[in-house]
């Protein structure tokens, strides 16, 4: 039984699915594909196959991988010290992009919110207390967003871990590098405030 539908439309609708992308930009996308050569689109749809089928979830610390432990974990060259949770796996990519961090990493696949029924329970927080009784950590640092569940997520890692006996901070919020302060809007610049340090 063959499909009444037009394929270019099929493709189209699909790529309109994706975050970010609307329906002009899908059209981009399928009229890019349709004029390369068949080799490009065989290694896009090969390299989407294999995606899912190629990876998994580190056992340590829950980033995704296609090695486990995967080689920020193995890399013998990152502080053991340190472990920063962070919300997703493309956060982990967000924070290498800065180049400012060398520590290790702890993904927790979500955030807490009653609202949408996920509750502390619902993330990935069991391999993160076994890694803790490890006596090499000294320092979490919580960069969950700066949203409502964001924050009661970091209170709740708060409370959780400092009775361990460990130093749990939380990644600065405010005002961005190179933006003026009359742009800003009146949140972000409050917890500018509060989130002020010494010089």
């Amino acid at each position: 039984m063959t499909s009444d539908r037009d394929p270019i439309q099929i493709l189209i609708d699909e790529f309109r699915r994706l975050p970010g992308i609307g329906s002009k930009s899908a059209q981009r996308l399928v009229f890019y594909l349709l004029k390369e050569a068949d080799e490009a689109s065989n290694q896009l749809a090969e390299a989407i196959l294999g995606l899912k089928a190629g990876l998994q979830l580190c056992s340590q610390c829950n980033n995704v991988t296609d090695k486990n432990p995967c080689r920020l974990c193995q890399d013998p060259n990152r502080d053991p010290k340190t472990i920063c949770v962070v919300e997703e796996p493309f956060n982990v990519l967000s924070i290498e992009k800065s180049g400012g961090y060398r520590g290790r990493y702890h993904v927790l696949h979500g955030v807490i919110s009653p609202i949408n029924g996920v509750g502390p329970e619902d993330l990935k927080l069991k391999n993160l207390l076994e890694r803790l009784a490890d006596e090499t950590v000294e320092e979490i640092i919580v960069a969950t967003n700066p949203t409502a569940e964001g924050e009661a997520t970091a209170l709740y890692l708060s409370r959780l871990i400092k009775p361990l006996g460990l130093k749990v901070s939380r990644i600065a919020s405010g005002i961005p590098v190179g933006s003026d302060i009359e742009y800003a809007d009146s949140v972000t610049l409050s917890t500018a405030l509060a989130g002020r340090r010494s010089l």
